[in-house]
C-alpha cells in the first residue's frame, strides 16, 4: 500500500512547519529550550496543523529527555482509560527529566466524567507532567480545562490567509517535485483554494490526482 503523503511529509521538526507567524514559533521554541511546557489546548478546524504542532513539540521534548504518552482520545473516551493508562504513567517515576501526555482529539472525551477527572489529575501532577490537548471544537472542552491550559486557537484571520496559503503552496510544490509528479501551478493553487485551510485534505486530494502522473486543468 502506498504511503499517505500526509504522514510521509508530516513535519517532525520546527523547520518544516508552516507557522502562522514568528511569534508563534518563538513561543514554542521558548517552551522547548526552557524545558517548561505548560498545559496546552490546541483548537481549530480539521487538517490545519494542530496535531502536527503537538507532535513536533513531543519530538523536540523527547530529544530533551522526557517521557511521552500519546493517546488518541477519539478511541479512548471513557473514564477507565484515565485510570488504567494515564494515572499509572503520570504517577510513576520518570525515566527522563519530565513527562508529557498528548491527548489528540480531546473533544471526544466525555464532558461529564472523563474531562472532570482529567482536570483533577492535571492539577495534582502539574509539577512533573504537562498535558497537550488537541480538539476541533473547543466548546466541547469543559471550562475548568480551558482555565488550566494555555489555549492556542488555530482559526485564521482573513488577513493572514493569503500569506499562509502561499507558504503552503511552496511546500506542496516541494512534495510534488520529490514525488516526481508533473503539475500546473494554477491547478495546484485551485486545489489549495478549494479546501483551504484543511492542509490534510489538500494533500490527500493532490495525492489522489497524482495517480495519473500529472496534475493540470484536467483534474
Amino acid at each position: 500500500m502506498k504511503e499517505l503523503w500526509v504522514e510521509k511529509y508530516r513535519p517532525k521538526k520546527m523547520e518544516g512547519y508552516v507557522w502562522r507567524d514568528s511569534a508563534q514559533r518563538k513561543q514554542v521554541e521558548t517552551w522547548v529550550t526552557e524545558k517548561s511546557i505548560p498545559h496546552l489546548l490546541l483548537s481549530g478546524p480539521p487538517g490545519i496543523g494542530k496535531t502536527t504542532m503537538a507532535k513536533i513539540l513531543v519530538n523536540e521534548i523527547e530529544i530533551l529527555d522526557a517521557d511521552v504518552l500519546e493517546v488518541n482520545a477519539s478511541r479512548e473516551t471513557g473514564i477507565d482509560f484515565i485510570r488504567n493508562k494515564i494515572v499509572p504513567f503520570i504517577s510513576s517515576i520518570a525515566w527522563g527529566a519530565f513527562k508529557v501526555v498528548l491527548l489528540d482529539e480531546a473533544d471526544y472525551l466525555n464532558p461529564n466524567s472523563t474531562q472532570p477527572a482529567l482536570r483533577n489529575f492535571m492539577e495534582e501532577f502539574s509539577k512533573n507532567c504537562g498535558f497537550i490537548l488537541t480538539c476541533n471544537f473547543k466548546n466541547k472542552i469543559i471550562e475548568p480545562l480551558h482555565s488550566r491550559c494555555t489555549v492556542i486557537d488555530f482559526k485564521l484571520p482573513n488577513n493572514e490567509k493569503a500569506k499562509l496559503a502561499s507558504q503552503f503552496m511552496k511546500r506542496i510544490k516541494h512534495i510534488l517535485d520529490t514525488e516526481k509528479v508533473q503539475y500546473d501551478d494554477g491547478a495546484v493553487a485551485e486545489v489549495i483554494s478549494k479546501y483551504f485551510p484543511d492542509w490534510r485534505r489538500v494533500l490527500n486530494e493532490l495525492q489522489r490526482y497524482s495517480a495519473t502522473g500529472k496534475i493540470d486543468s484536467g483534474i
